[in-house]
């Protein structure tokens, strides 16, 4: 393969995947002033930013199958239309709910982005090229987590918050320029062919409706009340569409995920990355708020204060490979997930101090814990059968994105209780808030720290990278998003 080419691939596959990553993190920073703009309430703004990670997570397995069916780079290219498209339409929103629909439809073309991607860089680039785009793919959306808070704070400030939304129809158009002069091959000849490689769509329609029912139980339980008729039919929903999940995934026929479940690294993965995603994620959107409506920052100082996640990120990945040829992979995650659950607490100590400057070394081991965690998504990832190659990076991102989504309720459901609480014991709105920021952390940190366990258990031996020699990208990590 000539390297045009391989340049080409790279270009087609790495643009993209830094729109997406990119657009997990510009919009934190830019809520509070679209909250202000468009009249949003507390649930609508948690709905801002949760429907993009619901439809991404939701739709991830489709993605998957797509990717192995149709074709990665026809999935890809279509991905990229339609999210390019969406984010023109979140550009240009006049309310509240047409952002959240733009927003979701987003989310659907990263669902097809982002297993297409995954695949196209593990099957479609010369062994000796895969080490390079791997790195590179790290490096690249390492820079959209150290950029996305400080340029939305920058643009939100001085450009409004719609020109975030607008920055991707330039990148998408270019994507697709470069991704066709691509030749495109058709699917693996054994995917299409082979019965374990397509997933019923009754999976992933009870996926959908399991997942945006418990999202809304989540954001819209604190204001409707527990105990109100939507939430009974809400939670009506999860039960029995989590009980025809469970069927389906348990069913014989289903092998796809027998074939992927066999393997102890894909189970620990899996696990450690719905922890991660329960606790780093709802952290994150509440951080935003509490920097701007809580420290009374400015959208760019309240961007610059994620730059320590990314920073630490950056800098300890390119030893990552060493590390764990050292110590191990599994015990260089559980160190790093216990890291990023002390990373919480000095976040939640640091944040009494009134100012920004204490909450920054908390920050900053986060983004160290989220790096040394990368080992696990690796060996997760590399212990899937080659063929199943799409379906398993979805079904990875799904975790990871539905994680994410639940903890943006999560979090959010218990900052809302401690301040309520506290609200009622008499104390300001400001303190009450810091108290239920504070609680929410608290409870974070024990999730994340729960993941180090299942590390050691899922990465028993001593090495870094397996046998195959191929390195994931971390963007199925998403520190910081």
């Amino acid at each position: 393969m000539s390297r045009l080419r391989v340049l080409a691939i790279l270009v087609a596959v790495l643009v993209p995947s830094f729109m997406t990553a990119l657009d997990n993190t510009v919009v934190n920073v830019a809520l509070p002033r679209i909250q202000a703009e468009l009249a949003l309430s507390e649930a609508d703004l948690k709905w801002v930013a949760a429907i993009y990670p619901l439809t991404l997570a939701s739709l991830l397995l489709l993605g998957g199958h797509l990717a192995d069916t149709v074709g990665r780079r026809a999935t890809l290219s279509l991905g990229v239309a339609l999210f390019t498209l969406a984010s023109v339409g979140c550009s240009t929103a006049p309310s509240g709910t047409a952002l959240i629909a733009c927003r979701g439809l987003q989310g659907a073309g990263a669902a097809l982005i982002l297993p297409a991607a995954l695949a196209i860089l593990s099957h479609d680039l010369p062994p000796r090229a895969r080490n390079a785009a791997f790195s590179a793919t790290t490096a690249v959306l390492a820079t959209a987590l150290a950029c996305g808070p400080v340029v939305s704070g920058v643009m939100t400030q001085h450009l409004g918050w719609e020109s975030v939304f607008a920055m991707n129809m330039p990148l998408g158009c270019a994507s697709l320029l470069v991704g066709f002069l691509v030749p495109r091959p058709g699917p693996s000849p054994r995917a299409a062919s082979t019965p374990s490689a397509t997933l019923s769509l009754r999976v992933v329609a009870l996926a959908c409706c399991s997942l945006a029912a418990l999202a809304y139980c989540l954001i819209e339980g604190p204001e409707q009340g527990f105990g109100s008729m939507r939430f009974a039919t809400a939670a009506g929903i999860i039960a029995v569409s989590a009980a025809g999940l469970s069927y389906e995934l348990t069913s014989r026929r289903n092998t796809v995920l027998r074939l992927l479940f066999r393997q102890r690294p894909f189970v620990g993965g899996i696990l450690t990355q719905l922890l991660w995603g329960l606790s780093v994620s709802g952290v994150f959107f509440f951080t935003s708020q509490f920097l701007q409506n809580g420290l009374g920052l400015a959208p760019t100082p309240a961007g610059l204060a994620f730059i320590p996640v990314a920073l630490s990120l950056i800098v300890t990945t390119p030893f990552i490979a060493r590390m764990a040829r050292r110590w191990g992979d599994g015990r260089m995650t559980a160190a790093g997930l216990l890291l990023v659950g002390l990373g919480l607490l000095m976040a939640a100590l640091g944040s009494s101090g009134g100012s920004l400057v204490p909450i920054l070394p908390g920050l900053s081991a986060i983004g160290f814990g989220s790096a040394l965690a990368i080992p696990m998504t690796t060996r997760a990832l590399e212990s899937a059968p080659d063929h199943l190659s799409g379906i398993a990076a979805g079904l990875f991102s799904a975790v990871r994105e539905a994680s994410g989504v639940v903890g943006i309720g999560l979090v959010g459901a218990i900052v809302s209780f401690v301040d309520r609480a506290a609200a009622a014991a008499g104390a300001d709105d400001a303190d009450a808030f810091l108290s239920g920021y504070q609680a929410g952390l608290c409870v974070a940190s024990a999730l994340v720290g729960a993941g180090a366990p299942v590390a050691l258990w899922a990465l028993r031996h001593r090495g870094g990278t397996p046998a195959g020699g191929r390195e994931a990208p971390a963007f199925t990590s998403k520190p910081g998003s």
